[in-house]
């Protein structure tokens, strides 16, 4: 039995359509919701919690129907966990109040004596179900939140850009215990992004979401080296989109010949080269080009640099080699690169 289905659902607000004829599996473990700002990720999570009333399609959670089979469930009576994007905690509550406020008034009492339990679910000190939310940090906030939405162990928990107000190292800590403490649980869950790092790190299947409509569906690893369509390939990771010519497994564009992955099609396509195939060598090297710009981040470096040809294309360099405006250098593509049939072409 899968923890959520949705099929067909569509939502509008007025008259603008939001979700286009949506249809998601979430069979068990963490499903990422990734997409540009806009797209509908988080008015899909407040309408599976029923927050918002679709314009038609059916949601099911752990094979319950909640939309599509006569009055609508009430967003409280779902059994769904939700965690908003500020942890939604209450001020005025310490800790282990915050912990059991999702449970029913009678259970609360005697649940009590097992935030402790909870809360080493979520890797935190029991010492601390005394404090209040003031007192803790961004991180530890998440989990509390995350350790409430447990506590009546709902099938499936909705997650609403969780770990977007906290530092990059914190963001990732936090986001590897609430995985951690999801999968302890066996709790599945849904978590929206933007953060494409997050998404491909944390979960078990990313859903790339544009305009209201899902592109692709499928595992991170698939979702990055096997992309859809060029929406996508150009979503994931920096990549650059040029005009190939293919034949066979190979195919000639302005950065000379390159492998293609099996299965591409032949004729007139546009190539996916992601920043991390293209290696920066001295000049006199292969594909003659000048750095535009170089950004340091420390373990590596993303350059930008015009070819001769007039394209831009991104590279991504060693952090101890990173060339300076200006600088003539060579360029080789690496690895098998994904090709699109070029518009217009069989």
């Amino acid at each position: 039995m899968s923890a959520l289905e949705v099929r067909g659902l569509e939502v509008a607000y007025g008259t603008t359509p939001v979700l286009r004829h949506l249809d998601l599996t979430v069979a068990g473990g963490v499903t990422a919701i990734l997409g540009p700002s806009g797209c509908g990720k988080t008015t899909l999570l407040r309408t599976v919690a029923g927050f918002v009333s679709p314009r038609s399609g059916s949601i099911s959670v752990a094979g319950r129907p909640v939309v599509g089979s006569g009055r609508p469930v009430p967003a409280r009576d779902r059994g769904l966990g939700y965690v908003p994007q500020e942890g939604g905690l209450f001020p005025h509550l310490d800790v282990a109040a915050n912990v059991v406020f999702g449970l029913p008034r009678a259970a609360r009492r005697s649940a009590r004596a097992d935030v402790g339990e909870l809360l080493d679910l979520v890797e935190l000190p029991a010492a601390m179900a005394s404090r209040y939310p003031h007192e803790l940090s961004g991180g530890q906030q998440q989990r509390v939140a995350l350790a409430r939405a447990l506590a009546p162990r709902p099938p499936l928990v909705l997650l609403d850009e969780p770990f977007s107000s906290l530092d990059a190292g914190l963001r990732e800590e936090t986001g590897r215990a609430v995985v951690r403490a999801l999968r302890a649980r066996d709790a599945a869950a849904l978590v929206v992004t933007h953060d494409q790092g997050e998404a491909l790190s944390l979960a078990d299947q990313v859903a790339v979401m544009h305009e209201g409509a899902f592109l692709q569906v499928a595992a991170p690893a698939d979702v990055y080296l096997s992309p859809a369509d060029e929406r996508v390939a150009s979503f994931l990771g920096l990549s650059v989109l040029l005009p190939g010519d293919a034949t066979g497994r190979t195919a000639r564009c302005a950065l000379g010949e390159v492998e293609l992955r099996v299965g591409a099609p032949s004729g007139p396509v546009r190539l996916a080269v992601r920043a991390e195939q293209v290696q920066v060598t001295g000049p006199g090297s292969g594909v003659a080009a000048e750095v535009v710009d170089a950004s340091f981040f420390g373990h590596d470096a993303t350059v930008r640099v015009r070819l001769d040809s007039g394209e831009v294309v991104v590279a991504r360099t060693p952090s101890g080699v990173v060339p300076a405006h200006g600088d003539r250098v060579g360029l080789h593509v690496v690895g098998e690169v994904v090709a699109f049939a070029r518009e217009g072409t069989p």
